[in-house]
């Protein structure tokens, strides 16, 4: 996987939600559930794309789980008004206590800059979806949409924690 392959310079950067210069930045912490039971829902949910597609996003993976390299092309929106979004995962992480991906955006996505989902089981119990972001705009429709379009990430965000709270308790 080329770094040249990205639309930016600091593919990774969300591993320890580094915030480079020059981007929107987003962080949102959210409680998904509590137990291991949870914690097992959410990290497939995240893993396997299934929270995306509860939110609902279309989500076009070349593989069922996520891994890095592994290309994922979101769409929102339906038939010829659908924006396209394509990625491709830089990291992946799965431990005892952790689940969760990173993608970085390539050459057609609206913007440019890392999305990360990491689910994280804390030593009380809780479950916590953490979704961390650095963006700016790379065309013109979400240069057009400025503050509209920051609104839209977090509310993006906290639509992620929701739709993951429901899923763990399937």
């Amino acid at each position: 996987m080329a770094a040249e392959d990205f639309t930016y310079t600091e593919v990774g950067a969300t591993w320890d939600a580094e915030r480079p210069e020059g981007y929107r930045h987003l962080r949102r912490r959210m409680l998904v559930g509590h137990g291991t039971a949870a914690f097992g829902d959410a990290a497939d949910a995240v893993m396997e794309f299934w929270m995306h597609r509860a939110l609902p996003v279309r989500v076009d993976a070349s593989a069922p789980r996520a891994a890095a390299g592994v290309s994922v092309v979101t769409g929102l929106g339906a038939g010829p008004l659908r924006l396209r979004a394509p990625c491709r995962i830089v990291w992946t992480r799965e431990e005892e206590r952790y689940a969760g991906w990173a993608y970085g955006t390539l050459e057609g996505h609206p913007l440019s800059g890392e999305e990360s989902f990491v689910v994280h089981l804390d030593e009380e119990g809780d479950v916590w979806l953490t979704v961390t972001s650095f963006s700016r705009p790379a065309t013109a429709l979400p240069r057009a949409a400025g503050p509209l379009g920051r609104a839209f990430q977090r509310a993006y965000a906290r639509r992620c924690g929701a739709v993951l709270r429901r899923l763990s308790r399937a």
